[in-house]
């Protein structure tokens, strides 16, 4: 029997009572309602034939956005807002195992992405859309609150940064693309969760803990020669009530249907977060489809003139909240990074056993061998770098050092991993009837886009 098969119903909408909830049971709890729907039934099937295949493949699309939803100012302004607590479980150095918890959530979300994403996968990356069946099937397992104080109504009572780095690793292995468009607006929630004020998590964290999730994205890279993501060239002027943004981001998942962003902008020679909603006068999207990472529904968006309230701040004004979400998204992208490596490996090792060249299996040649060898040894690398950032990182202790190797070996070694995928594969590897081709467009992302998604 199957993990989504044995699953039990929880209480009202799918949710544990307050008895037997623990961190993971919302995910159980959803994933059983899941299960019990048609959504992977018909997430295998094409979209009905009078749809068209989504414009921004071949010429993009470029609108001026509109509010969908308005979001009822409330809480205290300019208080401080609930933050999750640090993981206190003691772990020994080198003690990489998951807890009891962390493991059920990797062995739901592993499941959500192997029956999900994985047969969504070539679709998507055809047509630049991430299928709403698939984001409702991750909302309804519970991504959104995945790091969201549990006070706030969400399921974190530690800080969530390893869990965070499974979860996105296992959606990784099913595609890197739907997984950046599942998690977009999670990290949203998460960037509320960690430095939102009080007034600012009452406005917006309601929506994302309800049944009709806004989609949201971090607005972080820019189209720029030599960009450098502290540095960002969009800017943020003071005025009597506020602050003006102008400034171009690109490579934003969800802009098309996002209804809130955080973009990151330079004030006072600091760079600085704010809540832009989609509504807001002088934002525009665009479609910005790239070579990889395409079902996240990438977009461009310009800010001509986008005038916010003096509240859309979110965190610190000196710098250190950007550099802190920029940590964590790094850290996010390389838990992707890890997860897609292992689908790589997972796909050629059989791959080089069966396939027959000269009388035998191309495996028993020893260049074959040792390249498919050191996918395993490059990838534990990769793992064990990014699991030691998110540990630090969960702990609340200084991780800027960790997360900056694991980010430098993620993008080499990943890259070189889906390099050496589609070697493996010959012939084979350049063509779309296997997804290694698409793997390895994914995994050139990595140390290319910044924000986007957050742990």
């Amino acid at each position: 029997m199957s993990l989504i098969s044995s699953l039990k119903p929880g209480g009202r909408h799918g949710v544990p009572s307050s008895e037997s909830r623990d961190p993971i049971g919302y995910l159980v709890a959803g994933l059983n309602k899941l299960a019990q729907s048609e959504l992977i039934d018909r997430v295998g099937l094409r979209k009905p034939a009078e749809q068209a295949v989504f414009s921004v493949t071949r010429d993009g699309f470029k609108v001026m956005t509109t509010a969908s939803r308005t979001f009822a100012r409330a809480g205290r302004k300019g208080a401080p807002g609930t933050r999750p607590a640090p993981a206190s479980t003691p772990r020994g150095v080198f003690d990489l195992t998951p807890t009891e918890d962390e493991q059920m959530l990797v062995d739901v979300v592993t499941e959500y992405a192997a029956e999900v994403l994985r047969p969504a996968a070539a679709e998507a990356n055809e047509t630049c859309e991430a299928p709403e069946a698939v984001l409702k099937a991750g909302l309804e397992i519970g991504l959104p609150i995945l790091g969201v104080p549990e006070a706030l109504g969400g399921i974190s009572e530690e800080r969530s940064a390893m869990a965070g780095t499974l979860v996105a690793e296992a959606l990784g292995h099913g595609d890197m693309g739907l997984a950046v468009a599942a998690l977009a607006p999670g990290s949203v929630a998460t960037a509320l969760g960690l430095w939102g004020t009080d007034a600012q998590q009452q406005t917006y964290l309601p929506a994302f803990t309800g049944d009709d999730v806004p989609a949201a994205a971090l607005a972080l890279t820019e189209p720029a020669v030599l960009f450098d993501v502290l540095s960002p060239a969009t800017t943020a002027r003071r005025t009597a009530d506020g602050f003006v943004l102008d400034g171009v981001k690109t490579l934003v998942p969800l802009g098309g249907s996002a209804e809130l962003f955080v973009v990151g902008a330079s004030l006072d020679g600091q760079p600085v977060l704010f809540l832009v909603e989609s509504g807001t006068t002088g934002l525009a999207v665009e479609g910005d489809p790239a070579m990889g990472v395409r079902a996240a529904s990438l977009a461009k968006l310009t800010l001509t003139g986008v005038t916010v309230p003096a509240d859309a701040v979110l965190g610190a004004t000196d710098g250190s909240t950007y550099r802190e979400c920029v940590r964590l998204s790094r850290l996010a992208w390389c838990a992707l990074a890890v997860g897609t490596g292992q689908a790589v490996l997972d796909y050629v090792t059989p791959y080089v056993k069966e396939r027959q060249a000269f009388g035998e299996p191309i495996a028993h040649r020893q260049s074959v061998a040792f390249m498919v060898a050191n996918i395993a040894i490059e990838l534990q690398a990769m793992r064990l770098l990014t699991y030691k950032a998110a540990g630090r990182a969960a702990a609340g202790e200084d991780h800027a050092r960790e997360v900056a190797l694991a980010r430098k070996a993620c993008t080499d070694k990943g890259m070189q991993i889906g390099l050496d995928g589609v070697q493996l594969l010959g012939g084979h590897g350049f063509v779309k009837e296997h997804p290694v081709e698409r793997w390895y467009r994914d995994l050139r992302a990595i140390g290319i886009m910044e924000g986007s998604v957050l742990i």
